[in-house]
Formats: structure tokens, C-alpha cells, sequence
């Protein structure tokens, strides 16, 4: 199993992470939020009983901003956001899943890039080096 050496944000908008097979990739945090695993974003289910149908991502303030990123074990992170959402847990293999579906290009990342240059707003984060 490859585990991530490296995760950073770049800027308000990106995540990179580093991982032991030498992968490297960039996404939108955007994305992340959207791909959250925890019960209330992907519904509950166990055998036939439907206990919560999916809810989708609301945008509201802080919605996409991500305020720290926790390690759990040494299997998965969880993720608190600006909007108080912090139930989802991301498995290495979710969150690899995640970075292979949303892994952007260079030149992507330096259109978002210029982008935040724009945005004059200090968000700090703290995440796992």
C-alpha cells in the first residue's frame, strides 16, 4: 500500500500531496470536499435499511476551505472545514483515489494559481508535512 509522504496546501485553492511510489499530485480542495466519505455526504446504508440519502455539498462561507487536516493511525486523515463539516475520514486509498481523479496540469494549476493572486484574503492551514 503507498501511503502519501507529503501533504501541503499550496495556496486558499490547491493541495498537493507526495506519495511513496514517488506520485505526485495537485488537486483543487473544491474537490476534496466534494469526494468526502463521512455518512452525511455519501448517505447511510446497512443491508436494506436507507437510514440518510446523500446530501450535497451546500455552498455557503467556508465551504471549501479547509481549516486542518488531522492524521488518523497510519491509515487516513480526517479534515475539518471552515463551515464546521468535519466527519469525513480519507483513507490513503480514498485519498489517492481522489488525487488520481482530480490531479491537475501544470498550466491549471498556474491559471488557479494567478487566480489567488487576485484574492488578498489570509487564510492560514495546518496540515501534515
Amino acid at each position: 500500500m503507498t501511503n502519501p509522504l507529503e501533504v501541503k496546501k499550496v495556496n486558499e485553492f490547491l493541495l498537493f500531496t507526495k506519495w511513496s511510489d514517488g506520485f505526485e499530485s495537485t488537486i483543487k480542495l473544491e474537490d476534496l470536499r466534494k469526494d468526502c466519505p463521512c455518512a452525511e455526504c455519501t448517505g447511510e446504508k446497512i443491508g436494506d435499511i436507507i437510514y440518510s440519502k446523500p446530501k450535497p455539498v451546500r455552498f455557503e462561507p467556508g465551504v471549501y476551505e479547509i481549516k486542518e487536516l488531522t492524521p488518523i493511525g497510519n491509515y487516513a486523515i480526517a479534515a475539518k472545514w471552515a463551515n464546521g463539516h468535519d466527519t469525513g475520514i480519507y483513507t490513503w486509498e480514498l485519498l489517492r483515489k481522489i488525487f488520481d481523479k482530480y490531479s491537475l496540469t501544470q498550466s491549471e494549476i498556474n491559471e488557479i494559481t494567478s487566480t489567488k493572486k487576485k484574492d488578498k484574503r489570509n487564510i492560514n492551514l495546518n496540515v501534515i508535512s
